[in-house]
């Protein structure tokens, strides 16, 4: 992954990864429009800039964590690489062909996950499945259903409602949706943030475990640093708006990282310091 400005202030970066590079996020700007209604008649005129001169490349498999101030682009981010919005400058590719659009390998997770409260947990991941493919089921899906259901350990829940299910079991489902489309890039916007703090702990655990057993290339948008850090291979932090690279991590902590206490390891608690002053200065500097 390469930085597009910056550095971690005491100590040096060291960036890249395993493998090719799996995403490719080259010049990426983006300014939303605002409409203006004169004599009945609307216009649109330039207006919130959020994203300037996003250069990054993922390395295939790995696990990328973005944080910054509110308001910095992260998600508006992740959306370009999902293809829901275009960017105003520069582009988006996944190997090496460009984003346009939602591809089917691409998978998302939400903070809020929409769970259809009329269909079973394995119908919401059926359904899930039949909508993003494009393509009536076959009769291997609903197997291949359950088989997602037991990696995110619900086995035994697979006729359950989802008002049957807490927020943390709600929130497996949704990432087993998003796995059921067997996706090669991953992408999760805060998918624990509604989350208590003993499940958001429990589910870090799990993700990891999950992403250890299912191969994919993870982006993943935080506002929580020791989330970012437990789980990454490298953290992107950015600027406040409009929202551009300060600085790239490598996270070089041992794996699993469930194995040992690693946040009171003092190299978890370094990287945590370090990257809390360049984020307070942001938010400081921003202003309320």
């Amino acid at each position: 992954m390469q930085p597009s400005a910056g550095t971690l202030e005491g100590g040096a970066v060291t960036l890249g990864g395993p493998g090719r590079t799996k995403i490719r996020i080259a010049g990426v700007g983006k300014r939303f429009l605002q409409a203006k209604t004169k004599l009945f008649t609307r216009q649109w005129t330039p207006g919130l800039e959020a994203l300037r001169n996003i250069n990054l490349d993922f390395p295939e498999f790995s696990f990328v964590s973005i944080l910054g101030p509110s308001g910095c682009g992260k998600t508006t981010l992740l959306r370009i690489v999902a293809g829901l919005i275009a960017p105003t400058t520069g582009s988006v590719t996944i190997d090496d062909k460009p984003v346009s659009g939602p591809r089917p390998g691409s998978g998302m997770v939400f903070q809020y996950i929409g769970l259809f409260p009329w269909r079973t947990i394995e119908e919401n991941i059926l359904f899930s499945k039949e909508v993003h493919l494009h393509r009536a089921l076959k009769p291997g899906d609903r197997e291949a259903a359950r088989d997602f259901i037991r990696l995110v350990g619900l086995s035994g829940f697979e006729k359950s409602y989802p008002h049957q299910l807490s927020g943390g079991m709600q929130q497996r489902v949704g990432i087993a949706r998003a796995l059921a489309i067997e996706p090669d890039v991953l992408l999760m916007d805060e998918p624990f943030g509604a989350l208590d703090a003993q499940t958001r702990l429990i589910l870090q655990d799990e993700l990891l475990r999950i992403c250890a057993a299912y191969k994919a290339t993870v982006m993943f948008i935080t506002h929580d640093i020791e989330e970012a850090i437990y789980l990454s291979d490298q953290i992107v932090v950015m600027s406040r708006r409009p929202g551009e690279i300060k600085f790239v991590v490598d996270v070089n902590l041992p794996k699993p990282r469930d194995a040992y206490d690693v946040r009171s390891s003092p190299e978890f608690l370094a990287l945590r310091s370090s990257i809390w002053k360049a984020l307070r200065d942001e938010i400081i500097e921003a202003g309320p």
